[in-house]
């Protein structure tokens, strides 16, 4: 029986590779997003297109249930949606912090709650979360992206626990850099938002480390979407994936060093 997946935030980057990918390895994929538009290319390889906000409670139910009458059946959950808004904690608008929570974090939850009871029933499931090696660390200026990246990894640690008894099997993936309009977005809010503030100096070196890092570091989304997969293929799967550009040097490094030499290697380079 071909499994059947739903991927949030499908319509650019690693959302809309892992769904090229798996529906074009048989998998019957449901691709998510705010706009279909932005999906369309995705038909030619079996895609089915759901319009969906991670924000929107109407949005998810109906987006599940539809699955639910299509299929009677969701074996995995790909929770890839998601977006970093950097800026100075100082300067970001709790608003915007709040809403970076939402996507994040609690709809990546809202999600799982809507899927669990078909997965329970099944006695068979994966959810697979999208987190970040930034999930490990923070750095300067991304304190709420961070957070919410932090949240994503305990979320799972507890969840694998209190799934296990029922066969669902709870995946972390980390990716490092990787080629996507994630950083342009990134860097452009950081811009925006300290650039012409008391951080500015600060700001602006980091704007111009994470492009650097964008062109020389960044892996394309396909490497994440074949981790993905892996995990789905995998009777017995890793707890985490960590692949892409720096991935394991970055974590490697984080490991070995205290939290003030860590603190320096990153500031070194922002010159």
């Amino acid at each position: 029986m071909k499994k059947v997946v739903l991927i949030t935030g499908a319509s650019a980057g690693i959302g809309k590779e892992t769904a090229k990918l798996l529906a074009e390895n048989g998998f019957i994929v449901y691709g998510a997003a705010r706009r279909l538009d932005k999906m369309e290319e995705l038909k030619s390889v079996g895609v089915r297109l759901l319009e969906m906000d991670v924000t929107d409670e109407d949005s998810m139910v109906k987006g599940v249930q539809q699955i639910l009458q299509d299929e009677n059946r969701i074996d995995v959950l790909v929770n890839n949606a998601g977006y970093g808004s950097y800026g100075a904690l100082e300067d970001v608008p709790l608003s915007e912090a709040r809403y970076q929570f939402e996507v994040n974090i609690f709809g990546l939850a809202r999600l799982c709650q809507l899927v669990l009871p078909t997965m329970r029933a099944q006695r068979f499931g994966k959810i697979i979360n999208i987190s970040s090696i930034g999930g490990s660390f923070g750095e300067p200026h991304g304190a709420w992206y961070h957070a919410t990246k932090f949240a994503v990894e305990g979320l799972s640690d507890s969840l694998r626990m209190e799934l296990k008894q029922f066969g669902i099997d709870v995946v972390v993936i980390k990716p490092g850099a990787i080629i996507t309009e994630w950083n342009t977005i990134a860097r452009e809010n950081l811009e925006k938002v300290s650039g012409k503030t008391v951080y500015k100096d600060l700001a602006l070196k980091h704007v111009k480390m994470m492009e650097r890092a964008d062109g020389r570091m960044g892996s394309k989304p396909i490497v994440i979407a074949r981790a993905i997969k892996k995990a789905i293929d995998s009777k017995n799967p890793k707890t985490r994936y960590s692949v892409g550009g720096g991935a394991k040097m970055i974590l490697f490094m984080r490991r070995i060093l205290s939290d003030r030499m860590f603190d320096r290697m990153l500031l070194s380079m922002m010159k």
